[in-house]
């Protein structure tokens, strides 16, 4: 537990420098001291007045000695990262994944359940409470473990204020208080953003095989979403909304409506929802007997069957899928030849639908974009898998906690637990 410092406030310069120094030593760049003051450029007596103050607020802890260069051996630095639990939970259309990680974004413990987004805020944050409980209580951690919680939901979030705006595929969540509700039930901070930015944001963050800092996320799961960096950092867009491509107007056609009240949109005619429903009408209409064989035995289709089917060899089931990876990239295209990025990674269910359907997008995309934009472009499959959502939950607040506007307000006490009311 982080101990209370008696210093005066630090003003906004040492706050700064102080966040400086943690990330340094948190993502391993830096962790003795000379090498804290050659990438920083502060002195000796500056790094070990900053290094004193971050080790008494018990954020940074004293490590072995290392190898002699031939000079005094340095003592390593490490970075707290057991001092503080964060809470996280990716809410989903049809479900939610809830999970703990430490002050490193790695997670700890975490659960998946069947949940629909549908049914209100009070229903799932009753259902995401519970087992955000079950899963302290397994940790071992109390209360004051807790120092910030950070959620995912499937649609536009003003991120200034934590409440999801006009959802299209969650009644009754407008402007609803999810911040409120949860800070008062963990007595913690909390940050609530659109599932996507927070999957682009893990990412981005985790250590390991480089994305680089121009990256967009797609994920193409019962809707369609993007996450936007722009040099390394989110880009949230002027209310929180930007990237939200599954309503952008792919077609003039009327017929279908989507679920947002237009027609149109790319996620209508193109999501996993849409490949669902697309695949029954065939099924039905007797287009094709592998579709309706699973419609028999399942009652129901999914865009998983569609790859299933797909994959025996059914013809309708491969058109689906290719006319919907050419109606993503397409979008796509636009986006490269707009934005240029250096990466597209592709995550969600339906991105699992096979080496077709992204074959499918990746032409399109190479196809329809302007040579320069795709001569380094890389597009792949995410990298995190389930957990992407909550490690990115985890670095929406460690990223959040450590800035210099709120950094300040919590660096005195040492920890941020019991603060639900830092973010305003």
């Amino acid at each position: 537990m982080a101990t209370r410092l008696t210093a005066d406030l630090p003003n906004v310069e040492l706050l700064d420098s102080y966040g400086r120094l943690l990330d340094l030593v948190r993502t391993r760049e830096a962790v003795t001291r000379p090498e804290l003051s050659s990438r920083t450029g502060l002195g000796r007596t500056a790094i070990t007045q900053r290094t004193t103050v971050l080790l008494d607020a018990g954020l940074l802890e004293e490590g072995e000695l290392n190898a002699s260069t031939g000079g005094r051996q340095a003592r390593s630095l490490r970075f707290a990262k057991d001092a503080g639990r964060i809470l996280c939970a990716e809410l989903g259309a049809t479900g939610f994944t809830a999970g703990i990680t430490d002050l490193t974004g790695s997670v700890l413990a975490s659960r998946h359940v069947e949940c629909a987004i549908a049914q209100g805020p009070e229903l799932v944050l009753d259902e995401v409470e519970k087992i955000l409980d079950e899963l302290l209580a397994t940790e071992g951690c109390a209360p004051e473990d807790v120092w910030g919680v950070g959620v995912g939901v499937p649609g536009p979030v003003e991120f200034a204020t934590g409440r999801p705006s006009e959802p299209p595929i969650m009644p009754g969540w407008n402007n609803f208080g999810v911040r409120e509700r949860l800070g008062a039930r963990f007595q913690a901070p909390v940050w609530v953003d659109n599932e996507v930015n927070l999957l682009c944001l893990g990412e981005l963050r985790t250590p390991g095989a480089s994305v680089g800092g121009e990256l967009l996320y797609i994920k193409i799961g019962t809707g369609i979403g993007a996450g936007i960096s722009s040099a390394g950092q989110l880009h949230r867009g002027a209310q929180g909304c930007a990237g939200d491509i599954g309503h952008a107007a792919v077609s003039d056609d009327s017929a279908v409506i989507c679920r947002c009240g237009k027609t149109g949109c790319l996620e209508a005619l193109a999501g996993g929802a849409a490949l669902a429903r697309d695949a029954e009408a065939l099924a039905g209409g007797g287009h094709s007997e592998p579709l309706a064989r699973i419609l028999r035995e399942n009652g129901s289709l999914t865009s998983i069957d569609v790859a299933a089917a797909a994959q025996a060899g059914d013809h309708q089931a491969v058109q689906l899928l290719t006319q919907a990876g050419k109606r993503i990239g397409a979008m796509l295209a636009t986006l490269v030849n707009f934005y240029n990025p250096q990466v597209i990674l592709l995550g969600g269910r339906v991105s699992d639908a096979g080496d077709l359907f992204l074959a499918s997008i990746r032409e399109t995309i190479y196809r329809r974009s302007l040579p320069l934009s795709t001569r380094e472009l890389r597009i792949d499959r995410a990298r995190l898998g389930d957990e992407g959502g909550l490690i990115g939950a985890a670095y929406m607040v460690l990223d959040e906690l450590f800035a210099v506007h709120y950094f300040g307000d919590w660096l005195p006490a040492g920890s941020p637990a019991g603060m639900p009311h830092l973010t305003g």
